[in-house]
């Protein structure tokens, strides 16, 4: 791979512009013999929380038209496994691939602790903070859809590490422009959008939601008009923040030209989601294809971040 696909982000360099959005990889390994993630600018891992959790009772993901609803969750291994196990496995295969760490919590505090562990471990090159937790001391308000918890939570991590803070913002608010505003003035390095929009399948034989617990994050092709927009609409309200924060799109993409509509509202980095369970090899095929594009248009992808703005 030449030099075309590559992008300085974060205080970084990355081989490419394309991750893997946390939950959609695990931490990796399940992939490893049909997709190396060595091959990616990043691996984004599933999201840790301090303890351990098995998550959601089943069914908990189901198909819907070009896309599908999970509502897993947050299953995971819990911090102290992931420290131990996960974490150095992944270090001993990323190659030139970034580490980036997804942590959540269900309190500012809980928010804290696990990032300031993950981000004081060399192996890890960024933290990305899932801001679709329910906040349970606020009766259970997202914290992504208030822009001062955002801060206070961005803001009490950035306090306790020195690696780069992405926050992952929800497209579930009125003004998502007012949600980016807080977590650059809070701290962050970047923004990562969108999360997953909320949804609902109804099996009408039995009447009753497929989901056991009802609700499901709706992601896939449906959402990517919608992330498109809101990378669009953020990239604006930097420009005029003088704020040269960089923007990872998330949302639908299944192949090169949707990573570059991303990359043309604004995106410097996009992440590839739920086409992993269609197709395993994925972010490697949208890899390949960008690589084409900028060599037979002569030239590098970071040329092309933001040029839907250009008049």
């Amino acid at each position: 791979m030449g030099d075309r696909l590559k992008v300085h982000a974060l205080g970084l360099e990355f081989q490419n512009p394309v991750l893997v959005a946390s939950g959609t990889f695990g931490y990796g390994d399940e992939y490893w013999e049909v997709m190396p993630f060595s091959r990616f600018g990043a691996l984004v891992t599933k999201t840790i929380t301090a303890n351990p959790r098995e998550g959601n009772p089943p069914p908990r993901i189901v198909e819907t038209d070009s896309g599908m609803l999970n509502s897993i969750g947050l299953a995971n291994v819990g911090l102290e496994k992931f420290l131990e196990e996960k974490l150095p496995w992944i270090a001993g295969h990323a190659g030139n691939s970034r580490v980036i760490v997804n942590v959540a919590g269900f309190s500012t505090e809980e928010f804290v602790q696990v990032a300031a562990a993950v981000g004081g471990r060399p192996e890890v090159d960024a933290i990305e903070v899932n801001l679709g937790c329910p906040n349970v001391k606020a009766g259970y308000i997202h914290f992504g859809a208030d822009p001062e918890s955002i801060r206070r939570v961005i803001a009490g991590i950035r306090q306790n590490i020195k690696v780069p803070l992405v926050a992952k913002l929800t497209p579930n608010v009125t003004d998502i422009a007012a949600l980016a505003e807080a977590a650059v003035d809070a701290g962050a390095d970047c923004l990562s959008l969108i999360n997953t929009l909320p949804g609902m399948k109804i099996d009408i034989k039995r009447r009753r939601p497929v989901l056991a617990m009802g609700f499901g994050g709706l992601s896939g092709p449906a959402v990517r008009p919608v992330g498109v927009a809101c990378v669009y609409k953020v990239f604006q309200q930097l420009v005029r923040m003088q704020a040269p924060v960089p923007i990872i799109g998330i949302g639908g993409i299944t192949s090169a030209a949707d990573a570059l509509e991303y990359v043309m509202a604004g995106a410097s980095l996009v992440q590839v989601g739920t086409h992993n369970f269609v197709h395993p090899q994925a972010a490697g095929l949208v890899i390949d294809e960008l690589e084409e594009y900028c060599n037979s248009q002569n030239i590098r992808i970071t040329d092309l971040v933001g040029c839907a703005h250009e008049r």
